[in-house]
């Protein structure tokens, strides 16, 4: 089955999908899925943060209905966010219980990334809770093209929490702080006191915010109450939250992680996803606290310093000093290793010239198999 007749496929399935869930009531597709209309069937009441929702109003119910059809629909994103959600919820609710914060608080979280670590606008907001570069710097976290704290959840998280509790003091109320956290406080503060109303529900905002506070309400509903809306997690099918260990390491020279890796005798990608702040392939000189596998931080100092002294002895003994007609191709050639790791060994990229007598580190061609 070529591109375009899979295409045309899928498309007929999700439309005869479709009509199946618009057009037959709940019983006739079986209790699992309701149909859509009774999908939509608000409760007595609906509140976020303790601030109740006036869906008495009819185009305040219209914009609900409008995000938690298009919640519902994307089903298998759904059930994502029920699988993530008790790997990364309890953190956040201690710290939401610890600051005094509503709990409510946690579903911006789903509504911003999924509870995706690398989650990324096209405005450059990253991570759980999609901060700004320089919002997440205001509020202590590293941001530069080796680290990303807004990657990591028991970093980002308090940051945006202090964020949230700064924009509730300045608009006393949680659905204005939610909706200064989509476009920001100034920009908000402008057309409150343009428009005359402290009333989220009743401002013209852009449009993705005027969505914004229905898309975490709608999170929050099914997540609160799946089975009603045709989801049946089981404790067997959610993601268990990673268990580690955690270990200061203090770096005096650049440290390649998969040097990190082997001292904890596992793989380069586990201590990426275990620190998904660490960008790139090498740690620059200063202190961290590494993330490992639960049990490997048992001896990994040793490993650690004697692997470090082996990689610093030998280091010498891969610089290649560039030749007059030497391209980056033909040195990859001349060793037999894939171009693209002469770049990641001396940070390069390939619109950089080089020059004779630059020095290139050139590591061997055979892999060096990692077996945990």
């Amino acid at each position: 089955m070529n591109k375009i007749t899979r295409y045309i496929h899928n498309l007929v399935v999700g439309f005869c999908l479709l009509a199946l869930w618009l057009f037959l009531p709940a019983t006739a597709v079986g209790d699992r899925v309701p149909a859509l209309i009774d999908a939509i069937k608000l409760p007595e009441e609906l509140a976020f943060c303790g601030e109740s929702v006036p869906f008495n109003v009819p185009q305040i119910r219209e914009r609900f209905e409008k995000e938690m059809l298009l919640s519902l629909w994307d089903r298998p994103q759904v059930v994502l966010w029920l699988k993530r959600a008790p790997r990364f919820f309890p953190f956040i609710e201690q710290l939401l219980k610890e600051n005094q914060l509503p709990d409510d608080l946690k579903y911006l979280a789903v509504a911003e990334s999924a509870l995706r670590p690398h989650a990324g606008s096209s405005k450059g907001a990253i991570g759980f809770w999609q901060l700004m570069p320089q919002t997440a710097q205001n509020y202590g976290l590293t941001v530069d093209e080796y680290i990303d704290e807004r990657r990591n959840l028991h970093l980002s998280t308090p940051a945006a929490l202090k964020y949230l509790q700064a924009l509730h003091a300045k608009f006393s109320s949680w659905t204005l702080s939610i909706a200064a956290y989509n476009m920001g406080e100034e920009g908000l503060a402008a057309e409150v006191l343009e428009q005359g109303t402290k009333d989220y529900y009743y401002l013209y905002l852009p449009l993705e915010t005027q969505r914004f506070v229905f898309r975490v309400l709608s999170v929050k509903l099914i997540l609160t109450h799946p089975e009603a809306y045709g989801f049946k997690i089981t404790p067997e099918d959610i993601y268990k939250p990673p268990v580690f260990d955690t270990v200061d390491v203090d770096c005096f020279q650049e440290v390649p992680i998969q040097l990190i890796a082997r001292a904890a005798e596992t793989y380069f990608k586990t201590i990426k996803d275990l620190n998904p702040h660490l960008r790139g392939h090498y740690l620059q000189a200063g202190h961290y606290q590494i993330n490992l596998p639960a049990g490997s931080a048992n001896g990994f100092r040793t490993r650690f310093e004697q692997l470090l002294a082996q990689h610093n002895q030998t280091l010498q003994q891969r610089i290649y000093v560039i030749r007059k007609g030497d391209s980056l191709s033909s040195i990859a050639e001349k060793f037999e290793v894939p171009l693209a790791a002469i770049l990641i060994w001396n940070r390069l990229d390939l619109s950089q010239p080089i020059h004779p007598g630059d020095r290139l580190i050139i590591h061997p061609g055979q892999i060096q198999e990692v077996r945990p």
